[in-house]
């Protein structure tokens, strides 16, 4: 069982490395294509994917700071009709 252990572990760290990885990717300077929001969006869901099975709270923490990053980003633009910069 130790061999188990060893290999989960590890596997949670190269989780956690790939979210970093992620995540640097999803800055919105780099995402600004349709074709970088859908690799994004596919990157995020295989993540999702890998992370169902950790028990490690890192990942699923990582894992709801890259599906916000699916979320559109909101704006104010206007305030009592007035536009705010």
């Amino acid at each position: 069982m130790g061999k188990l252990a060893t290999i989960d572990v590890a596997l949670d760290e190269m989780l956690v490395n790939l979210a970093a990885i992620v995540l640097r990717l999803s800055k919105p300077d780099v995402t600004r294509t349709p074709e970088a929001r859908n690799a994004l969006a596919q990157s995020v869901h295989q993540y999702a994917v890998c992370a169902a099975r950790s028990t490690d709270p890192r990942v699923h923490e990582l894992k709801l700071q890259l599906e916000e990053t699916l979320k559109p980003s909101l704006r104010v633009v206007a305030r009592d009709g007035v536009k705010v910069s």
